[in-house]
C-alpha cells in the first residue's frame, strides 16, 4: 500500500495503487500513518471532498493531502479509510475520528504538503506515488 521514506529534513511516502485513485487513497493513508505513528483509527466520522481537476494530477494529489491536512489541522481529526474517485473532479471520502494521543499514539507533525521530489508514475502494475511532507 505505502511504504514511508526518509529524506534530510522530511519525511515522505511511497503510495501504490492499481488506479491513480486507490494510489491518492494509500498516499493518505501513509500520511496518517506518519502523524499517528500508525495508530489504529476509527471510522466513527465522514468528510467529503472535493476538488476540481484541471488535468494536472500532481498538483490534484497536493490539494487532496493539503485539504485532509488541514482538517486534521483545524478538526483535529485523523483518518484511516478513504474512498476516491476522480472524473472532472477529484471526489474522496475520508473515514476517521478525533485525535486521541493515547489511542492513535504520536508520530511527527507534518506542516505541509510539498512538491520537491513529487512524483506520479504508471507502470504494469499500477502507480506508484512519491511524496514528500515538511516537518
Amino acid at each position: 500500500m505505502y511504504k514511508i521514506i526518509e529524506h534530510t529534513a522530511d519525511v515522505g511516502i511511497e503510495a501504490y495503487g492499481a488506479t491513480i485513485e486507490e494510489a491518492f487513497e494509500n498516499a493518505a493513508k501513509g500520511m496518517f500513518a506518519i502523524i499517528t505513528n500508525d495508530g489504529h483509527i476509527e471510522s466513527k466520522q465522514k468528510r467529503k471532498i472535493e476538488i476540481d481537476f484541471d488535468a494536472d494530477e500532481e498538483i490534484l494529489l497536493v490539494d487532496w493531502l493539503t485539504e485532509l491536512l488541514y482538517l486534521h489541522d483545524v478538526e483535529g481529526l485523523v483518518f484511516g479509510e478513504f474512498e476516491v474517485r476522480i472524473n472532472k473532479k477529484l471526489v474522496g471520502y475520508a473515514y476517521g475520528e478525533k485525535y486521541d494521543r493515547q489511542k492513535h499514539g504520536y508520530g511527527i507533525e507534518i506542516k505541509a504538503v510539498t512538491y520537491h521530489m513529487l512524483e506520479i508514475k504508471r507502470n504494469k502494475k499500477g502507480v506508484t506515488i512519491k511524496v514528500l511532507f515538511d516537518i
